[in-house]
C-alpha cells in the first residue's frame, strides 16, 4: 500500500480522478480526519472538505502500484 496527498479542489478534478481511478481493479481509499472513503465513489468524495489535501491510499504493490502512481499524478498536492 502506498499513501500520497492529492488535491481534488473542483468539480472537473473530482469527475476526472474518478475516471482515472476506475480504470484499476484494486482499491482506493481517501482518508480526511477520521473519515475513509472508496476514491472510486463520487459522492463519497463529495462528503468530505475539498479545500485541503486529502490522503490517497493506493492498496496495490510492484508494476500495478507503478502504474496507479501514474495515472494520479495529476492530483497529487
Amino acid at each position: 500500500m502506498q499513501t500520497v496527498k492529492i488535491s481534488l479542489n473542483s468539480i472537473e478534478k473530482v469527475k476526472s480522478f474518478v475516471n482515472d481511478i476506475t480504470k484499476f481493479d484494486f482499491d482506493f481509499d481517501l482518508v480526511s480526519g477520521r473519515y475513509v472513503i472508496d476514491a472510486k465513489s463520487i459522492m463519497g468524495i463529495f462528503s468530505l472538505d475539498l479545500a485541503t489535501p486529502i490522503e490517497l491510499n493506493i492498496h496495490a504493490n510492484g508494476e500495478a502500484l507503478e502504474t496507479a502512481l501514474k495515472a494520479v499524478a495529476p492530483y497529487i498536492a
